[in-house]
């Protein structure tokens, strides 16, 4: 059975704002999938903050393979590298950082823009929060109308799931479970019921793992 894969990436898209000598600094991280996907999501926050100083991006996909960046005017080493610094030593990948400056009037120098770059897209890493994926079991789970009440409310004890259920001759449940526990979840079920259970696989995503 498929081990939890332990794929670290971002649980949503989150955004957090910071001042830093009478400029503002707007970091907006947001997971995604494909470059394609984060060259939309820059071109997104261009057109939100289209009058800012800055939107200067970051992102990284595949573990690693894929990472891009870009200062956007700002000096060369000041904005894009420490955006991008920060999401590697945040352990998760296929994530985008945009890092938009509003400028305030004061000149920061190098290493105040790097700080505030770099403080500016940690802080919006972690209000996004980040999440270890697991590869999940869809499970159909089929249980007589008497069986499916003491089903139900056990599903999360054990750790399953519910997504829907489908109330027809019989209830048919449609739940996810962490991939390895599907066997060790087939026998609570089946003694659960006394036998009167039918546990199919249907299918795997990719979902936050839970415990």
């Amino acid at each position: 059975m498929a081990e939890t894969s332990g794929r670290i990436t971002l649980a949503r898209r989150a955004s957090a704002e910071m001042e830093e000598k009478k400029s503002i600094f707007i970091g907006t991280a947001a997971p995604v999938t494909s470059e394609e996907e984060a060259r939309k999501f820059i071109a997104e926050m261009r057109r939100k903050y289209h009058d800012a100083s800055h939107n200067v991006y970051a992102y990284i996909l595949n573990g690693g393979a894929i990472a891009r960046y870009s200062d956007d005017g700002e000096p060369q080493g000041t904005a894009g590298v420490p955006v991008l610094n920060v999401l590697k030593m945040s352990g998760a990948t296929d994530l985008c950082v945009v890092v938009t400056r509003y400028f305030g009037g004061v000149l920061l120098g190098a290493g105040g823009l790097v700080r505030a770059y770099s403080a500016s897209a940690k802080l919006a890493i972690d209000t996004a929060g980040v999440v270890t994926m697991a590869d999940y079991a869809i499970l159909s789970v089929r249980v007589s109308y008497s069986d499916y009440q003491k089903v139900t409310v056990q599903l999360p004890k054990i750790g399953v799931t519910e997504d829907a259920a489908d109330f027809d001759e019989a209830v048919t449940i449609r739940a996810g479970v962490s991939a390895e526990r599907v066997d060790e979840i087939t026998g609570i079920l089946t003694e659960l019921t006394g036998g009167r259970v039918s546990v199919d696989v249907i299918g795997h995503e990719e979902r936050p793992h839970i415990g």
